[in-house]
């Protein structure tokens, strides 16, 4: 089926790349040695807590991959053993549209992009690399929403919706957090896809300590984003490597790449064995640049136990993942099969643009879907995220 020339396009993984101070301006003065920049070698380095970190190459963001630079790679693999310098190619200057909600509307308009939700790239080291310190994780958190909120917005022109973070470890704070925030417009909230940390331990966020949180997020009617991040789980695969050390995204490593997505599914394994999603019925989790990879064996899995152990289940945990979850999966997965296992209403557009990772036109990804029925080509383009979000696509 030819792609409807008027299709209106509603991008669920679109990013920001900050600039230096996104963690450092609203930083308290008792807080600012939390996050600093050093020089190495000629580069600029973030700082955590006195450990510089690798986790990105350029934090300054000064200097990025060209978008979509790995589209070759997810197309046809890599049979020559390149390197990532060799797939990433020639690097490029941030431009404005990186950097300033004007000009991204600008090159939204030349990309054919009605609407998106913007996500902040950095910010995904903060909450591991602090985890055994909860009260400067509400701090630093904090302060990059203020940064979000001053640069983008959360609502800009109905258009760009950025997604500021909520993280859990006091939650009394995550609700101080999320009133802040939806003071200022925010429509849809981030929430990392890991156990919470806390001053005894980690816990899942689906348990009845979290109902005010996941209660509030209902009553204001957002939409909870699940983005894949630093989830903590270097620390198992080290256990195998024998070795320790950070997670490094752009220095991946074959038997960690076979676990990539543990943290996704346990995340949301979490919520339905600990009840939240039965608790909240009208909670919406969308499940960003995690792929869809893990979503059969997972439902495959939640079947047989609830045969054998259905006392365990507030409700059919099948049934819960096919109404509460919505997933984004990467563009060269097969997305109508994903469509038939959960529904054509839940799968979600995401172009991950500006990564490398990503398409380098945002649009292309409709043409995955030229084999689908243009109701649901509609859907996944646009209309299932703007009946999530509450919002109208233009036609």
């Amino acid at each position: 089926m030819p792609i409807p020339a008027d299709l209106t396009l509603f991008d669920a993984d679109n990013h920001l790349y900050e600039t230096e101070e996104a963690l450092t301006k609203f930083l308290p003065d008792a807080y600012k040695k939390a996050i600093q920049y050093v020089e190495v070698n000629g580069r600029k380095k973030i700082v955590v807590r006195g450990q510089i970190s690798e986790y990105i190459p350029n934090p300054t963001f000064e200097v990025v991959a060209r978008p979509g630079a790995m589209e070759e790679y997810y197309r046809v693999g890599n049979p020559d053993g390149k390197d990532r310098r060799a797939i990433f190619g020639e690097p490029m200057r941030a431009i404005p549209a990186f950097r300033d909600p004007a000009a991204r509307l600008a090159l939204m308009d030349e990309q054919g992009l009605d609407k998106t939700l913007l996500f902040p790239t950095l910010a995904s080291l903060v909450e591991e690399r602090m985890r055994d310190d909860p009260e400067l994780i509400h701090v630093v958190i904090h302060a990059l929403n203020e940064w979000l909120y001053e640069t983008w917005q959360f609502n800009y022109e109905d258009r760009i919706f950025t997604t500021p973070v909520i993280t859990l470890p006091i939650v009394d704070k995550a609700l101080e957090e999320l009133d802040w925030v939806i003071e200022r417009g925010a429509r849809v909230v981030l929430i990392r896809p890991a156990p919470v940390p806390g001053l005894r331990g980690s816990r899942s966020f689906g348990l009845p300590e979290f109902d005010p949180v996941w209660q509030k997020i209902v009553d204001n009617n957002l939409l909870v984003a699940m983005h894949s991040s630093d989830s903590g789980y270097e620390r198992y695969a080290d256990d195998w490597m024998g070795s320790k050390g950070e997670m490094l995204p752009f220095q991946p490593q074959a038997f960690r790449m076979l676990q990539a997505w543990r943290p996704i599914e346990d995340s949301v394994s979490a919520l339905v064995c600990h009840g939240a999603l039965s608790r909240f019925p009208d909670l919406k989790i969308a499940v960003i640049e995690n792929g869809s990879s893990w979503v059969e064996p997972l439902l495959r899995g939640m079947k047989d136990l609830y045969k054998k152990m259905p006392q365990d289940f507030m409700e059919n945990p099948v049934d819960v993942v096919k109404r509460n979850i919505y997933i984004s999966p990467f563009w060269e997965e097969d997305l109508g099969a994903l469509a038939e296992l959960i529904g054509e209403d839940h799968v979600l557009f995401g172009s991950d643009y500006p990564h490398p990772e990503g398409l380098a036109d945002p649009a292309s990804y409709a043409k995955e879907l030229e084999h689908l029925p243009e109701e649901t080509v509609r859907k996944i383009m646009g209309g299932n995220l703007a009946q999530l979000m509450g919002v109208t696509v233009s036609a």
